[in-house]
This record gives structure tokens, C-alpha cells and sequence, in this order.
């Protein structure tokens, strides 16, 4: 859960696994900000200091336009960003599962797997 009430992050003291996120909406922009990462969680070389900064923007009826900037003066000589534009057509084609409740559950990807293939195997047979 990301709190949208403006509440600030704890001290750098305090340091959380996936870091600690807050949230604001910037005109029709979600914006999430996430600090205090661990120094276990690595991403693309970042470290503890990493600020990881996401947008999501509904562009259209059926897309969000997700983008992302790092910022890590210790891992990058300046912050860099992605943008990927999520349709809803992706969405039907790989759906995505939220997986905060099933943190530490690695066969999740596996029974999802599993549940996709067994789908297409019934969509064959109807064919």
C-alpha cells in the first residue's frame, strides 16, 4: 500500500527491503516516490541511496503511459528514465498479478504458468 495523505518518509535510518514508498497525484499523474532501499536491494548496480520515481499518466481510454526514473548519485553520473506505454490489450494478453501477498511465495510465477498453459489447452480443444 502506498499512503496519498503527504505523510514524509521515515529518517534514512530506517530502511526497508523494496524501500519505502509515498504517493501524490501531480494533475492527472499518480506519482510514487520510493527511498530507504536496503543496501540487499540491487537494481541495474543502484544501492541504498537509489530514489526510484514513478509516473503513471492515463494517456487514453485503454493505455497508462509508466514512467520511471533512478537516481543514484553513487551508482550514475546523473538520473536516467524509461517510459513504457501499458494498453490495455497487453493487459488481457499477459495479465499482471500483484504480488505483495505472496511475497517469498517463488512458486507463484510457476503456478501461473502452469494456469496459462492449461487455458490454452482448452482453447485448443474448442477450436
Amino acid at each position: 500500500m502506498i499512503p496519498l495523505n503527504g505523510q514524509p518518509h521515515p529518517p534514512s535510518s530506517v530502511r526497508e527491503w523494496m524501500g519505502h514508498s509515498t504517493g501524490r497525484w501531480e494533475g492527472d499523474t499518480l506519482v510514487v516516490e520510493t527511498t530507504n532501499f536496503t543496501g540487499r536491494t540491487s537494481f541495474q548496480g543502484t544501492g541504498e541511496n537509489l530514489k526510484l520515481t514513478e509516473r503513471f499518466t492515463r494517456a487514453s481510454a485503454d493505455m497508462i503511459l509508466y514512467r520511471a526514473t533512478v537516481d543514484d548519485p553513487a551508482s550514475f553520473v546523473r538520473p536516467w528514465t524509461i517510459e513504457v506505454p501499458l494498453t490495455l490489450e497487453d493487459n488481457r494478453k499477459n495479465l499482471i498479478f500483484e504480488s505483495a501477498c505472496y511475497e517469498g511465495n517463488y512458486s507463484l510465477t510457476s503456478m501461473l504458468a502452469g494456469a496459462r498453459l492449461l487455458e490454452k489447452e482448452a482453447a485448443a480443444k474448442r477450436r
